[in-house]
């Protein structure tokens, strides 16, 4: 049986479970193409209430997953920050994937790295986990800076064509980043 759902707190930022508030801002953000230029498509209205679906129901099921981001002075919702489970096949999975997506409008502020520094303690610590990976496209390199900032490595060897993308595909390459419990 998972435990509850839970929320993480941090100086500027709640990361709190998903509502039907949510799905709007959500949707706008999976519209914006500057945020879903690493992705192969922006989303519909209807890619995104699904995965919003999908997104609650991995955090009914485990108590944790993608969690909301709002800002705390505003309760804006801002995108979302958290932990989830590799979904294809790779060298490195099966695994734990930290991940980000953010309005544009909350980029360069650091909520990303504030943020996911308290879903990694929360990962290794209350989930249990011995390691956590992140990947993005190799011209990801916003992303890449934060996987960085939460003091995540990457090795070159481990870099992989994106299983869900077909050969050619631009956005094919990924590199990954990969961090493990704190002794």
């Amino acid at each position: 049986m998972p435990s509850s759902p839970v929320e993480l707190r941090t100086r500027r930022v709640l990361l709190r479970q998903w509502g039907d508030a949510d799905r709007e801002p959500f949707a706008a953000l999976n519209a914006d193409r500057q945020v879903m230029q690493h992705f192969p498509n922006a989303l519909s209205r209807a890619e995104s209430d699904a995965l919003v679906d999908r997104i609650m129901a991995d955090m009914a099921e485990r108590g944790w997953g993608l969690w909301v981001v709002e800002i705390t002075e505003t309760s804006a919702f801002a995108g979302f920050v958290g932990l989830s489970l590799a979904t294809f096949e790779a060298p490195f999975t099966p695994a734990v994937e930290i991940g980000w997506r953010l309005a544009r409008a909350q980029w360069g502020k650091g909520l990303a790295t504030e943020a996911g520094r308290a879903v990694l303690d929360y990962g290794f610590g209350h989930a249990g986990l011995e390691e956590i990976v992140s990947f993005t496209s190799s011209a990801n390199l916003r992303s890449q800076r934060v996987m960085e900032r939460l003091g995540m490595v990457r090795n070159p060897t481990d870099d992989f064509e994106h299983p869900g993308l077909p050969q050619g595909h631009h956005l094919r390459r990924h590199v990954l980043y990969r961090i493990t419990r704190p002794k």
